[in-house]
């Protein structure tokens, strides 16, 4: 049985529209006009248990729509849902116990008190011993590097510190599935690479299914193997992530060196491709994926190259490209 398996799931809005002005308001007393914005339409997908599946989708899209439907959050105004056999929005005792939910922008421990104390209140509300609490808050702080600020009243955390203790109160539990909504938003690089191999590692050891919306294109390289895309509320794209450059990008990276600066050797460079990048001794070139061997039959021939070195457009530009099409 699958961990998760969407079916066809909507969720519409409906907001006031107001007319501008002293009049509009007066209007807006007795007769209202009201748009219906649907912000996920007829998606379905389906993970397997243990998957680290990236959820991407440029802002607005429903990503974290459609992750409050899957915890529960919001009800669907149409399609079906299954999380570990559970309807979410029905908010069963048994699947509350088993599901983790991290917001980037959400904050769920006591802002005016220490970290230890949120998680002692959360391990009475799942019904944890105390020695198991104690022995899984030990390992986490130590592996995401935060067990000297267990008693610093969270406000006074630095806003990583704050991430990776949301991070151990979500995972308190142990639950078997797990929804992150931009986790290293605002982190510096140094925190991110701590989160990033504190949640492969967890993920790994405990089996634990991840659904993962980031727009940092490092995470869901580090951490997901298959990624969703949707767009417009829509899905768009299902399968790996590799597979994102073979089959949006419509070209690729060429990069020549010669041994010493000669202007000469660049000239008329631009007739084999686009110029991404020049210096005196090298040249970057994006050319069409079908024209890759003559180009490069063509350096060599024309130019004397000491170094040519063939790569895929990265994935970031890629995703990028797909956002804004």
């Amino acid at each position: 049985m699958p961990a998760i398996e969407v079916t066809n799931l909507s969720k519409a809005f409906r907001t006031y529209k107001k007319v501008p002005g002293f009049t509009g308001a007066i209007r807006g007393l007795f007769r209202r006009h009201y748009e219906q914005t649907e912000a996920v339409k007829d998606v379905s997908f389906r993970v397997e248990p243990g998957e680290f599946v990236g959820f991407l989708g440029p802002n607005g899209a429903g990503k974290t729509t459609t992750l409050k439907m899957l915890s529960g959050l919001l009800h669907p105004t149409g399609g079906t849902a299954k999380v570990l056999g559970y309807v979410p929005w029905e908010r069963d005792d048994g699947y509350r116990r088993q599901f983790g939910l991290l917001l980037g922008q959400k904050n769920q421990l006591w802002w005016d008190l220490p970290a230890r104390e949120s998680f002692e209140l959360n391990a009475e509300i799942y019904g944890l011993d105390r020695k198991v609490m104690e022995q899984r808050v030990e390992e986490m702080t130590t592996l995401l590097k935060v067990g000297e600020k267990l008693n610093v009243s969270v406000r006074e955390l630095s806003l990583g510190e704050r991430t990776k203790m949301e991070l151990i109160a979500a995972l308190l539990h142990q639950p078997k599935v797990l929804f992150l909504d931009e986790p290293t938003i605002g982190l510096d690089v140094v925190s991110q690479k701590i989160v990033r191999e504190f949640l492969r590692e967890h993920n790994t050891r405990h089996n634990t299914t991840i659904l993962l919306t980031s727009h940092y294109m490092g995470d869901i390289q580090a951490l997901c193997d298959r990624v969703i895309i949707i767009d417009h509320g829509s899905l768009f794209f299902d399968g790996r992530l590799a597979e994102v450059v073979d089959r949006f990008a419509d070209s690729k990276l060429i990069t020549i060196r010669w041994e010493s600066s000669a202007d000469h050797v660049a000239a008329g460079i631009e007739k084999f491709g686009e110029v991404v990048e020049q210096t005196p001794v090298s040249v970057q070139l994006k050319v069409r994926r079908d024209r890759v061997i003559p180009v490069c039959k063509g350096l060599l021939d024309e130019l004397p190259v000491s170094d040519i070195d063939i790569q895929e457009v990265p994935i970031e530009e890629v995703i990028r490209r797909i956002f804004a099409r």
